[in-house]
């Protein structure tokens, strides 16, 4: 069986340090290499436009164009490129427009050398990565929508379907979630093929945010 090719990764950040120190934790992985590098947000859409990676690595603080900006741009252009926001502002207001700019993922530079090798991976299987307390500011966010009387999104699903939605928000396998329903794996997938269709979404990583959306995941 052939050996998947590594991870193409574009890294964007203005400071040269940073992506040296950056380069360095990537490339130290087998699954993970640099094809690109550049220091700001323009530079990084030209980059992604020439290099054609599959995940982009953006510094939300940069020179020209944002990270955030440049996330938009490239969720435009290229809709199949992952985007990981790498940053050191633990913010809520950056990680609620990093989410909606089309990032899979928010990493604080204070602990990159722990949660980065694992939020590319994440990110390349269709998993969200979230710190722990961006998962605090998301079901506070909607308490307070809730509390204020906002409106919630109407019950779409079947309590059936909402414990699999729950279950595969939280990173569980077919196989495991049926062990823990005591269902056949057949039956999961089934339900996970409706949840899809049903929600009009494509991948675990929108149902995952879906969950976390309406409320599913707790911190």
């Amino acid at each position: 069986m052939s050996k998947a090719p590594p991870t193409r990764i574009l890294l964007a950040d203005d400071h040269h340090l940073v992506r040296r120190g950056v380069r360095l934790i990537l490339e130290g992985e087998p699954d993970l290499t640099v094809v690109a590098e550049a220091g700001d947000g323009a530079e990084a859409v030209e980059a992604a436009r020439t290099h054609r990676p599959d995940l982009a690595i953006l510094d939300v603080a940069m020179p020209r164009m944002t990270g955030l900006q440049a996330a938009r741009e490239l969720a435009r252009i290229q809709p199949d490129l992952r985007i990981l926001i790498l940053t050191m502002y633990d913010n809520e207001q950056y990680f609620f427009e990093a989410l909606a700019a089309g990032a899979s993922g928010y990493v604080l530079k204070s602990v990159a050398d722990r949660d980065l090798v694992e939020a590319c991976r994440a990110t390349m299987r269709g998993e969200p990565f979230l710190y722990p307390g961006a998962v605090n500011a998301l079901v506070r966010n909607y308490l307070d929508r809730a509390r204020q009387g906002e409106p919630i999104p109407e019950r779409a699903i079947t309590n059936r379907e909402e414990e699999i939605l729950k279950l595969v928000a939280e990173g569980h396998t077919s196989q495991e979630i049926a062990d823990i329903l005591v269902i056949s794996v057949k039956t999961v997938e089934g339900h996970r093929a409706n949840l899809l269709e049903k929600l009009g979404m494509k991948d675990r990583l929108e149902l995952t945010r879906y969950a976390i959306r309406v409320g599913l995941i707790e911190p």
